[in-house]
């Protein structure tokens, strides 16, 4: 019994030290847009985008992310996460579902 407490303490520690954290970037749609229009980010780190849509007074009321083929809607006052997994280094552009306003950009750096 002993052994068996041993090994499952030292699997956790084991676990945890290869834990990856990600990254969750807050991004929100006002009556300006996409706010901030541009995010940095790291590297070969997971991210996730949190996104707030606070006004009807937008076309903004989905988001695509044509790199990651992404199209998700985004509820009044509700936040939704998109998990855009390990980005390596360069740009990726976001905008409204109906591509008709600027939207922004993650850089990753």
């Amino acid at each position: 019994m002993k052994t068996v407490l041993v090994l499952s303490v030292v699997l956790f520690f084991q676990t945890q030290a290869f834990a990856v954290e990600k990254q969750i970037v807050n991004l929100e749609v006002t009556t300006q847009g996409f706010t901030p229009k541009s995010i940095d980010v790291k590297p070969n780190t997971p991210v996730v985008l949190r996104i707030t849509r606070k006004t009807d007074a937008t076309c903004s009321t989905s988001i695509q992310i044509p790199d990651r083929k992404i199209t998700m809607e985004l509820p009044l006052n509700r936040s939704v996460d998109i998990d855009l997994g390990t980005l390596k280094k360069g740009q990726i552009r976001f905008g409204c579902g109906m591509d008709m306003m600027d939207g922004g950009q993650i850089l990753v750096k």
